[in-house]
């Protein structure tokens, strides 16, 4: 196969896949991504790691 017959078959392709768009299941991306549903109060694991913001402000500005 020739160089322009072998561009020309991966344009195609190429543009086949940008303009593809098929039906997203917007439920199973909210369960694979592990939003919480609007009943339950969001709990952040990474909480205990770091320290807040707050406290970091509040101590700096008294040292100061």
């Amino acid at each position: 196969m020739g160089r322009g017959r072998q561009k020309a078959k991966h344009t195609k392709v190429a543009r086949e896949l940008k303009y593809f768009s098929p039906a997203t299941d917007l439920s199973a991306l909210e369960k694979e991504i592990g939003h919480a549903s609007d009943s339950e109060e969001y709990v952040d694991k990474w909480a205990d790691l770091y320290p807040d913001d707050e406290d970091e402000e509040s101590e700096a500005t008294a040292s100061a």
